[in-house]
This record gives C-alpha cells, sequence and structure tokens, in this order.
C-alpha cells in the first residue's frame, strides 16, 4: 500500500492552509479580540472550534467518502437536498458574500486610509469596478497565472503579517479593555458563533475533493490511507491557521484602547499597520491584501461558475453565469464591509448548524450503520430550529417563540438552540430506523 513522505504530508497540509488562508478571514481575529477583551482566550477558543476546527473535520468527512461527499449526501439524505445544498454552498462562497468581501476587504484595508472621508463612496466604486473587472476576466480563462501568484502571494502576506505580530507582541499598541456586550456574559459561544463568518467549514465541502484528489496522484488509493492523510495535513493547517488567529485576536484585544471599538477588523489591521510601520506599511499591506484578494475572488468566481455550468447541463454557459457573478459581487461589495457582514450574520446562523450536523453525522458514518432516517430527522429538526436562531440574529425577534424556546431550550439564547433539537432528531431517526433497517440502501440505489 502506497504511503507518502513526510515532506509530501507537509506539503499537502500546507496547501490546505492556503486553501482556507484567505484574506478575508483576516479581518474577524481583530475585531474579536477588540470586543473581547480581557476575555479574548474563552472567545478565540470558541472561534478556532469553529473557523478552523469545523474545516478540518469537513476534510476529513470528504477524505472518508474517497471525495464523493455529494453522491454521500444524495444516498443518506436525498438527490435534491444534496443538490439544493450544493448549491447554496457556492453561491455563499460566491457571489451573495464570500466573493463581495474580497472586494470589500482589500479597499477597507489597502485603499481606505488613503482616502479623505467625502472621496470614500466614489473611490470604492472606483476600486472595485476595477476589481471585478479584474476578476471577471482572469477568471474568463483560468491559467495557472492566478494559482502562480496566489503561491507567491501567500508567503508574503504570512511574513508581513509575521512581522506584525512579532512587533504587536513586544511593543503591543495598548492596554487590553474589558469585553463589550455579549462577550461579557458569554465569550465561548459568541466566539463559536463568529467563527461561522469565516465560511470555511462551508468552503472545505465545496473545495475538499482537490485535497482527496491531490493525495491520489501521489499514489494513494486506499480510503482508510487517504483519511489518515488527510488529518495529518489538517493538523499541520489547523495549528497554522490557530497561530495566526491567535495572534490578530490579540492585536485586535490590545487596540482598543488606541482605536477604541472599530467598525470592522479591516480598519483594525490597517490602522495597525499605519501605527507600527507608518504610511509605508499600510501601502505594502494594501498592495498584498488587494493581490491576494483578487487571487481568492478569481478562484471563488470561476469554482462557482463551472458548478452551476455543470449544474443547469450546460444550458447556461459558464461566460454568462461568470458575468452575472461578477456584475453581482461589485453591486455587493459597494454595502462595504461593515454591512456585508451584517447582512451575513443571520444566514450563516441559520445554515452553518444544518452543515455541522450532515459533517458530524457523516464521520459517524459507520457507527450509525449508514441510516438515512438519522441524517434526515436530525438535519431536519435542526434546520426548523436554526431558523429561528438566524431570525433573531436578523433582528426579527417572535416573541412567544422565543419566549417558549428560552424556557425549555437550553442554549436558545446564544443562538445555539439548535443543538438539543439535532440530537432528539438523530435518536428519532435510529428509532424509526428499526422499522425500516434497509432504507440507507434503498435511497443508495436510486
Amino acid at each position: 500500500m502506497k504511503s507518502l513522505s513526510k515532506f509530501e504530508i507537509l506539503s499537502i497540509g500546507l496547501m490546505v492552509f492556503s486553501i482556507f488562508f484567505g484574506a478575508g478571514n483576516l479581518i474577524f481575529p481583530p475585531a474579536l479580540g477588540q470586543a473581547a477583551g480581557t476575555r479574548l482566550l474563552p472567545a478565540i477558543l470558541g472561534f478556532l472550534l469553529t473557523g478552523v476546527g469545523l474545516p478540518m473535520l469537513g476534510i476529513v468527512a470528504i477524505a472518508l467518502r474517497g471525495g464523493k461527499y455529494t453522491e454521500f449526501i444524495a444516498s443518506h439524505v436525498h438527490p435534491k437536498f444534496a443538490l439544493v445544498l450544493l448549491s447554496v454552498l457556492y453561491l455563499t462562497i460566491g457571489p451573495l458574500f464570500a466573493i463581495p468581501r474580497t472586494g470589500a476587504v482589500s479597499f477597507e484595508i489597502g485603499i481606505r486610509p488613503f482616502l479623505a472621508y467625502e472621496d470614500m463612496q466614489l473611490g470604492q466604486l472606483g476600486y472595485t469596478a476595477v476589481f471585478f473587472l479584474l476578476t471577471y476576466f482572469l477568471a474568463l480563462n483560468p491559467s495557472k497565472i492566478v494559482d502562480r501568484v496566489g503561491k507567491i502571494l501567500t508567503p508574503l502576506l504570512l511574513l508581513f503579517l509575521a512581522v506584525l505580530f512579532i512587533r504587536s507582541f513586544w511593543a503591543p499598541m495598548g492596554s487590553i479593555m474589558g469585553p463589550e456586550g455579549i462577550y461579557r456574559t458569554a465569550p465561548f459561544l459568541q466566539g463559536f458563533q463568529d467563527g461561522y463568518l469565516t465560511m470555511d467549514l462551508l468552503a472545505s465541502l465545496a473545495v475538499g475533493a482537490i485535497v482527496v484528489n491531490a493525495v491520489r496522484m501521489a499514489g494513494v488509493e486506499d480510503n482508510r490511507a487517504i483519511g489518515r492523510i488527510c488529518i495529518l495535513a489538517g493538523l499541520i493547517s489547523v495549528t497554522l491557521m490557530s497561530c495566526v488567529y491567535l495572534s490578530l485576536g490579540y492585536l485586535g484585544a490590545t487596540s482598543a484602547s488606541v482605536l477604541g471599538l472599530s467598525a470592522n477588523g479591516g480598519v483594525i489591521l490597517s490602522s495597525a499597520a499605519g501605527i507600527f510601520f507608518g504610511p509605508m506599511g499600510n501601502a505594502l499591506l494594501a498592495l498584498i491584501i488587494a493581490f491576494a484578494c483578487l487571487t481568492t475572488s478569481c478562484g471563488m468566481a470561476s469554482a462557482c461558475a463551472w458548478y452551476f455550468n455543470e449544474a443547469s447541463g450546460n444550458r447556461v454557459s459558464y461566460q454568462r453565469i461568470l458575468l452575472g457573478s461578477t456584475l453581482f459581487s461589485f453591486a455587493a461589495s459597494n454595502l462595504g464591509l461593515t454591512e456585508l457582514i451584517r447582512i451575513s450574520v443571520p444566514f450563516l446562523v441559520a445554515m452553518y448548524p444544518v452543515v455541522i450536523v450532515l459533517v458530524v453525522l457523516s464521520l459517524f458514518n459507520s457507527q450509525l450503520g449508514g441510516r438515512a432516517s438519522i441524517y434526515r430527522w436530525s438535519i431536519a429538526f435542526t434546520l426548523a430550529f436554526s431558523i429561528f436562531d438566524g431570525l433573531n440574529a436578523a433582528g426579527i425577534h417572535p416573541a412567544l417563540v422565543n419566549d417558549l424556546f428560552s424556557k425549555y431550550l437550553p442554549l436558545y439564547a446564544s443562538n445555539l438552540g439548535w443543538t438539543t433539537p439535532a440530537i432528539a432528531g438523530a435518536l428519532l431517526g435510529l428509532a424509526r430506523s428499526f422499522h425500516q433497517p434497509a432504507e440507507h440502501d434503498a435511497v443508495a440505489e436510486k
């Protein structure tokens, strides 16, 4: 049985890290650190659980299925569910949120510090127009140029961040203040929910097959061996991402006494670069972030267009989908980074639990006997309750439902009320499966 050397596993681990290390993700830990203050440790641990740990589990879940996760979802839940879920995933990491965020982040960090307030709106419009025009033309003819530029920029960005982190640890920007808002009472749970914003768990289901294919191309065919290698590679990625996020969280925590509460993490990062290294620091960070976000935007736009082109049976061309995606992303990015984050939170709060439950169940598929009813009932119960969490996150508070669930549903006040229904649904599905012992086989044959 073919095995990989330590160097080959390290290379795959670095590849996994580069997939998840998007410039857009840099803005969330500083904002968390600033708001959590002295409660940074429990808050960042919650963030790491969903922002780093769950994406790794997503990669492992796909590896254990030999990269054929879409077929697995179709057979264990329903083919239409698989189609809808993958479509929503690609829209989320595509034109709805993630692609517009690349333009908004690169403007917020790179351009905003150099503009006067009265020029801000026009400047953002002009910058994002150029940014998404480049995204369209580069993704129109995908080539290795974008990948190569990305491979150069990731180390440069890491090097710049390393210098920034060393400077912030050696001589912090300011003192760490007390926590704000919900971080005072539930820092871990709030950090857990903040990790949704990275969208990396969703991305892991959409791009996890890339990692599996990389292992297969190295000569490994056995699914167990692939799973083991993915776990080792994932641990490398987890370690690197955790170091970056912890350092960014500390940077944010030490910024509040100097900057006050900033509108978003992009402001914190650009302000820190200016304070520590002056205008040249801002200019260098702006250049690196702009190109890093552009390569990310091209990759996501291309992947989204290819998926919907195939899902439509080639009835809608790749070029037309790409054009629509980039035009929508351009318009959405001009809402501004703070507004994009605000809009995305309710959607992610409602959607993330479904994906979490799906991944966790699939990791224990053998122990569960592959019973489709467990997946169906657990996911159905999870979705029914996570929708109410999403409504509350959107500022829509159904008083009667909230009063009832707050009394009888654990963690409901923290937007984690779906956990108990998810377990109850799994147990109900298990009980029903004893009357339908071959149901998962029947679904798989359809």
